[in-house]
């Protein structure tokens, strides 16, 4: 079992109050929790212009869990609205 471990930490553009900040995340987390994969906010609650991201995923596939990832950043980086400020990516083989 191969387990893909996810923390990205983002800066919400034009976001004014901490509705807008949530807003913007939702459909950013509908979007990617469509793709079976685990993904909750595990940090800066309360700051409406900067958030923390946790994703999970498993798999049997390393390759795949890997490429996922990469995936998950790429659009995530091109996701109008948010900068990534710092990402870091664990793969564990259980």
């Amino acid at each position: 079992m191969v387990i893909g471990a996810v923390e990205v930490r983002l800066k919400v553009h034009g976001a004014r109050s901490l509705k807008e900040k949530r807003k913007a995340l939702k459909s950013i987390k509908d979007r990617i929790s469509r793709m079976n994969i685990s993904i909750a906010e595990i940090d800066d609650y309360d700051k409406w212009q900067a958030t923390t991201l946790g994703l999970v995923m498993v798999s049997n596939d390393a390759t795949y869990i890997t490429s996922l990832t990469d995936r998950i950043i790429e659009y995530l980086a091109g996701e109008n609205g948010i900068e990534i400020i710092n990402s870091t990516r664990e793969i564990l083989h259980v």
